[in-house]
Order: C-alpha cells, then structure tokens, then sequence
C-alpha cells in the first residue's frame, strides 16, 4: 500500500532516506511551457542538502543541451548535461555502444532534432527527422523521394515522437524497416502511448512507434528509455554510490508503467505524483506489488511541508 505524503514528519522521514532523486520531467516538474508549484524551491532544498538530483526524460523531442536551455527559461540555472538523461540520448548511445554501428552509416529518424542531435554528437549523420522535404504536400505519398529513392546508406533505425507526424514520414520509416529483408536495425526512445500537455492527453512516441510496428510486422529491436533497465545501468554507472546502494535512491514519476517500473525494477524506491497521467483511482486498481512505495498531490509538496526553515 502506498503511502501519501502529507506531514512534515513524512517529509523529514523522506529527506533523510535517500541520496538520489531521479526525477522524470514532463508531468513532474513542469506541464508543456509551465512549472509547475514549489518545483524550484524542491530542487533547491535538495540541493542544499547535498543530495543528488538526476533528470530522467523519455521525451525525445530534445536534446540534454536543449533540456539544459527548458531548465534555465523556466528559472532553474545551474542544471548540467551529465545531469540529464534523456531517451534520445540513450538511444544515441546504444546505436554507439552497444550496436557499434560503424560512423560512416547513416541512421533514419523518425523524430525531432533532439534524436538528430544527440546522435551528431557521436558522429553519426542523420536522415529523415527534421529535413523540411518530408514535409511536401501535393503528391502521392508513392511518389515522395523519401519513399522511392531509400539512402543505402542507412544502417539504422531510430524511432520517436514527432509533433509534424505526417503519412510521408510513416511510410518511409516503413520501407527502411522492411529494406533488406527487415534486417536493419530497429530502435525505439520510448513507448509511452500518450503524454500531457495544458491538461489534455497527447498522442506520445509508442503511439507512433506502433504504427510502423504493425505495418512493417516488427517490434523494435531494443526500447531505450523508461522503463528499459539500460538507461538506468547509464546512471548508475556515472553515480557509482546509487550502484553500490540503490536503496538511497528515489524515482519520481507520474506514470505507473514507465516511471515506477523504471525505479522499482532497478531497485530504487518510488514517489507517484498526480500532476501528469495517473489519479488515487488508478493507484486503487494497482497490484499491491506493482505499488509505488509513496506518492503525492505534487513535488512541490516536499517544500511546503518541510516547513519554514526546512
């Protein structure tokens, strides 16, 4: 059974529990453009308190530099890179890493810039994504460059969300997934099916990643962001004291399936807040063991209830 937090003893408790907070963004800190109450002045307890404070996003759309430019327009400078872990990033890495694609291919996104960039940053030139040909209208999708004339190139796939998702950008994702025999590799950032934004539930990366999914009659190869195991192997592996003790370690989310699997299989406690996708009801239908171990009206419920002077 969860725990709701609601006293200034719980909150004590809390502070004094763990040395990482790893907090997911979209939802939990901020809504779209807007921060959300009290997020700064958490931080900044936290941080006045020595303790760690990790940024872990499935939202591809950006890059760690692009995230590090959101933190400072929203009022939260000082915020570094080696901070921030995103699923473009991590999705970057595992095309480096763990595919070791050689760095004279290309890969094909279906994305944003922050896919794009994160994936220049190790040397890799991208195709498909932002390039403004993608977007033409007036022509049969058969007939689009894109779609005829495939860059032999390409020696990978990575797929996320794309806010100008169009039927040109789908159907030459396709064809890469279907090239030589579905052979080329299948990268997915996320699965998230949905997002919020101003109140409203958008259609997320895994909504798109199934559209492609289906009609090419693949499964992405490897999923990198939450709740996949390999961005938190990324985090402890640059936060040796979390590897050694992951029990010192929080996980703060708004999604059960994503957030608080992501903390609870890597042996992290969880903090469920309400400011994004999920509700007490959700919680109430909840498998005791799939329960997150507290949650919260919002974060910046640590700040209010740890009283003046903290």
């Amino acid at each position: 059974m969860s725990s709701k937090i609601t006293t200034k003893e719980q909150v004590k408790k809390l502070l004094d529990s763990y040395d990482y907070f790893l907090f997911d963004c979209d939802g939990v800190l901020w809504l779209g453009d807007h921060i959300l109450p009290f997020v700064k002045e958490t931080l900044d307890l936290l941080k006045s308190l020595d303790k760690r404070v990790i940024f872990v996003t499935n939202n591809s759309t950006k890059s760690r530099k692009d995230y590090r430019g959101k933190f400072e327009k929203l009022g939260i400078p000082g915020i570094q890179e080696n901070e921030i872990f995103g699923s473009s990033y991590a999705s970057a890495v595992y095309v480096d890493k763990i595919l070791k694609l050689p760095k004279d291919k290309k890969v094909w996104v279906l994305g944003e810039t922050g896919i794009e960039r994160e994936l220049q940053e190790l040397g890799y030139a991208t195709v498909g994504g932002s390039d403004p040909k993608l977007d033409e209208t007036g022509i049969l999708p058969a007939d689009s460059e894109a779609v005829n004339n495939l860059d032999p190139e390409v020696g990978a796939v990575v797929a996320g969300l794309t806010l100008s998702v169009n039927y040109i950008k789908l159907s030459a994702t396709m064809q890469y997934l279907l090239k030589d025999n579905k052979s080329i590799p299948f990268i997915a950032t996320n699965i998230d099916s949905t997002f919020p934004m101003k109140g409203k539930l958008m259609i997320g990366a895994g909504s798109l990643i199934e559209s492609v999914a289906y009609a090419s009659g693949r499964q992405p190869d490897a999923v990198c962001g939450k709740p996949n195991q390999a961005m938190m192997n990324s985090i402890k592996a640059a936060n040796p004291d979390l590897q050694a003790k992951p029990g010192r370690g929080l996980m703060v989310g708004d999604r059960l399936n994503t957030d608080m699997k992501f903390g609870r299989d890597g042996g992290l406690d969880t903090l469920l807040v309400l400011t994004g996708i999920e509700t007490e009801e959700s919680l109430k239908q909840l498998d005791p063991n799939e329960a997150p171990t507290y949650y919260a009206s919002k974060i910046g419920d640590i700040y209010e209830l740890a009283g003046p002077n903290n």
